[in-house]
């Protein structure tokens, strides 16, 4: 591999996708190489606890212990919490198991205690022996809203989880990102000038990438350094490997495909993206992404295996080289 052991990788993540690639990552890089950046903008309060859930995917996944079949909590978990407050009539409809609830229960202890999102995630990460660091976008409150064709706007996590995705989506805001500003340790990770490499892990650019590169501050950042700029496609052959990025992107108008992806990266942050990793099955588009002026690579992005996620992380890091080398 060409990346050098002085360089530094900024990944930016939202949940499953973005963990996958994240952690093998994390497989081919020393702890102080690199630095996970996690959207917040579906963070919510429920039951009384501040929950995080992409920042949990990606801290669940790299500590070994995410649940593999259901693709979010915790493995080897139960459910005697929530049928308990099934049983006195509450709310039911976010899963929250009981082994993912002690997450829930520290983290909202240290945030009332003054903690920041941030201080509260790099404990976490250390209980459960996270060796790379693991940074929210902002330690500031930002709410991913979504608005419908029923003219109703919703919190995420209503979308998501409570209405399955059902709603036709018209757009997307983002409460509270005007006065955001990024985390301290995504800002120092941008500012680094060993910083060679910034990946823009296969997670939905609407709700998931978007969110974190809209931070005030950050594309200005990104602007002033010479690291190359990479996104991973999530769109796959017409299909989102998870989620529902292909059903918003019809709603939306727009062609379910790779290059929708890609042309949405470009108009949404002229002249700071550079490059665009397509999958096998999308090859035929590869002509179309580079006219867009994105180097352009393909590969097998569809991540299976551990094998399958270090092999992408390679491929991704030795493309960042290439780049930056030129």
């Amino acid at each position: 591999m060409n990346f050098s052991e002085q360089s530094t990788c900024l990944a930016i993540s939202g949940g499953v996708g973005g963990a996958k690639l994240a952690l093998g990552l994390s497989r081919v890089l020393a702890p102080g190489q690199l630095t996970v950046i996690g959207n917040t903008g579906d963070d919510f309060t429920h039951l009384g606890f501040y929950i995080s859930p992409d920042l949990d995917t990606v801290m669940y996944t790299l500590a070994g212990v995410n649940n593999k079949d259901l693709g979010w909590g915790q493995a080897g978990e139960s459910w005697n919490f929530l049928d308990a407050v099934k049983r006195m009539g509450g709310e039911t409809w976010f899963q929250l198991g009981d082994r993912d609830l002690g997450t829930h229960v520290v983290r909202t202890q240290m945030l009332e205690a003054g903690k920041s999102l941030s201080e509260v995630t790099s404990h976490l990460c250390r209980q459960l022996s996270i060796e790379h660091e693991l940074v929210p976008m902002t330690d500031d409150p930002v709410a991913t809203i979504v608005h419908t064709r029923s003219g109703e706007n919703l919190a995420f996590q209503h979308y998501f989880v409570r209405d399955r995705c059902k709603p036709q989506v018209t757009g997307f805001t983002f409460s509270g990102l005007d006065v955001a500003k990024p985390a301290p340790a995504f800002l120092r990770a941008l500012q680094s000038p060993s910083l060679v490499a910034i990946v823009v892990c296969p997670s939905n650019p609407f709700v998931s990438v978007d969110p974190v590169l809209k931070i005030p501050g950050v594309m200005d950042a990104i602007g002033s350094s010479e690291a190359a700029v990479i996104a991973v496609s999530p769109i796959v052959a017409g299909q989102a490997i998870k989620g529902p990025a292909a059903k918003m992107m019809a709603e939306l108008g727009m062609p379910q495909t790779a290059l929708a992806v890609a042309q949405h990266y470009v108009e949404q942050y002229p002249g700071k993206m550079q490059g665009f990793v397509l999958d096998e099955q999308d090859r035929p588009l590869r002509d179309e992404v580079e006219a867009l002026g994105l180097s352009t690579i393909v590969t097998n992005t569809v991540m299976v295996t551990l094998q399958d996620r270090v092999d992408l992380a390679r491929v991704v890091l030795n493309f960042s080289s290439e780049i930056t080398s030129r």
